[in-house]
């Protein structure tokens, strides 16, 4: 099943994407929030689609982020091999764990709004996991018994915020329009292997990020019992398991976005979004 939601930014209604056609199930569900998945969401949802005749949603609608607003978006640092050698990083021998600020979160196709005062916004193309119910010191065989879904994640970063300004990594990851998530959340039955996935981003069309989920250093069910470990995952929160090699950061010179600029993005499965960079405005 592939979770879509729709409308304008703040309204958004929930909707299902069958067949290359996106479906209205506002009736039947209030929003893909913690209580949607905390209380069988899923299940409920396969049996109305099996049996409900749905309305066609218009094509003209905004899709918005697959999700609701989560309690928390957590992400993962460093996680590809070869994205930690292009930035001169040593390998981690733990998860680099940081959060990105949930008002971060946008649509798949929403504009990218570089930052007032920002000169080295950069671009993450990341395969995201949405939790499906609490999870509170998860043992790793058990992780994925926890997963509700995956997402496409554009891990948006202003390096000179995230590097330079003394403090955590947050600072240059949870500016507004920072979080594009979408265009669905796939339930985990469609992805029987999230660990074999080609996951790439195009820069005004030029290929720069093209990797797999199989260079990830710790996988999904590492990363799910190393985060419960130290907070309580709630159903809808989004875990972004890191990017590959390819990032304005690892050139030389480094390549940062600029208004105009147009960022194209996909995961096997997982469809694709695109944004268009814009200055910020008052």
């Amino acid at each position: 099943m592939k979770l879509i939601r729709f409308g304008k930014e703040g309204q958004e209604k929930p909707g299902v994407h069958i067949n290359g056609v996106n479906y209205d199930v506002s009736a039947y569900v209030k929003d893909y929030d913690e209580s949607f998945f905390a209380n069988q969401g899923i299940e409920k949802l396969a049996q109305v689609i099996a049996k409900e005749k749905l309305s066609p949603i218009n094509d003209s609608e905004r899709i918005g982020s697959a999700v609701a607003r989560p309690s928390k978006i957590l992400c993962i640092g460093l996680n590809y091999a070869k994205h930690a050698k292009e930035t001169g990083a040593a390998i981690p021998t733990e998860p680099i764990l940081f959060m990105k600020s949930t008002t971060s979160l946008t649509g798949p196709f929403d504009n990218i709004i570089i930052p007032k005062n920002s000169e080295k916004t950069d671009w993450e193309v990341e395969l995201a996991v949405v939790i499906g119910k609490k999870a509170s010191y998860v043992s790793e065989a058990e992780a994925m018994d926890y997963v509700a879904g995956y997402v496409l994640h554009n891990d948006v970063s202003e390096r000179a915020f995230q590097l330079e300004r003394g403090g955590t990594w947050d600072k240059g990851k949870g500016c507004d329009s920072f979080a594009p998530l979408g265009p669905w959340m796939v339930t985990k039955d469609e992805i029987p292997n999230p660990h074999t996935l080609r996951l790439w981003l195009s820069l005004n069309g030029k290929m720069m990020q093209d990797g797999n989920t199989d260079d990830l250093i710790f996988n999904i069910p590492q990363l799910i019992s190393y985060s419960s470990q130290f907070m309580t995952l709630l159903p809808g929160d989004v875990i972004s398991t890191g990017t590959p090699a390819g990032v304005g950061l690892g050139f030389s010179p480094n390549i940062y976005l600029k208004p105009g600029d147009v960022v194209e993005l996909g995961i096997d499965g997982l469809g694709t979004s695109k944004q268009k960079v814009v200055a910020y405005q008052k």
